[in-house]
């Protein structure tokens, strides 16, 4: 499987399935997505903000759930494995991306998987097995939510800097030095680290002057 970025925005994501599974997918589409999850029950207290419907789905159904909302994606994540699949087809022939959370390892065509993730700001990386160990994803995510500690400032920080060298008429090669030679920095890291934004601004700007400053065609 092939990681891909899909901006959900102004979407509806469908959950199917209000257990623990289907609570955490709604939390988690829930921040971009409109999300509707529908369920016999909500024995949890938190679906990120949303919209509950309260029915007991069948097979038989599938078909005119999908079509009353239209998703862009619909996720799977009920105990009857008959209603799953029904769910996934009807979901399917209408065009829209499904997650079987109920499955693992190999997957279907037009089957996604939903990565365990880790952000800081704009900056998000995304973890995944293929679906063959969720619990492995999880544990790698524990380990690089220290290394990404202060990766949004820093992004934020370099996105400037290029904007302002291409104001400033500096050509490509330039302006990708320096903006790399900002984006290693070990100061800018530390300042990042230390939510200290105007120690960031100035790390980046010594770091992009340094880089300027050496001869075109020398060490990079």
């Amino acid at each position: 499987m092939i990681p891909l970025a899909h901006d959900l925005s102004d979407e509806t994501v469908l959950v199917v399935g209000g257990g623990a599974v289907g609570s955490r997918r709604a939390r988690t589409f829930a921040a971009e997505a409109d999300v509707v999850v529908v369920s016999s029950a909500f024995p949890n207290e938190n679906y990120g903000g949303a919209t509950r419907v309260r029915l007991a789905v069948t097979p038989d159904e599938a078909p005119a759930l999908i079509g009353r909302y239209d998703p862009a994606l619909v996720v799977c994540a009920t105990t009857d494995d008959e209603v799953n699949v029904a769910v996934a087809d009807a979901a399917r022939d209408c065009g829209a991306l499904v997650n079987r959370a109920d499955e693992s390892g190999g997957r279907a065509v037009g089957e996604v998987t939903v990565p365990a993730t880790v952000a800081d700001g704009d900056v998000r990386a995304a973890l995944s097995t293929g679906g063959a160990s969720p619990a492995l994803a999880r544990v790698l995510r524990e380990r690089l939510e220290s290394e990404l500690a202060g990766a949004g400032l820093v992004a934020d920080a370099t996105g400037c800097l290029r904007t302002e060298l291409a104001a400033e008429g500096v050509d490509a090669g330039r302006r990708r030095d320096a903006v790399r030679a900002a984006a290693r920095d070990d100061e800018v890291w530390a300042a990042a680290r230390a939510d200290d934004r105007e120690r960031v601004d100035a790390a980046v700007d010594r770091a992009a002057d340094t880089a300027l400053s050496a001869p075109v065609g020398g060490d990079r």
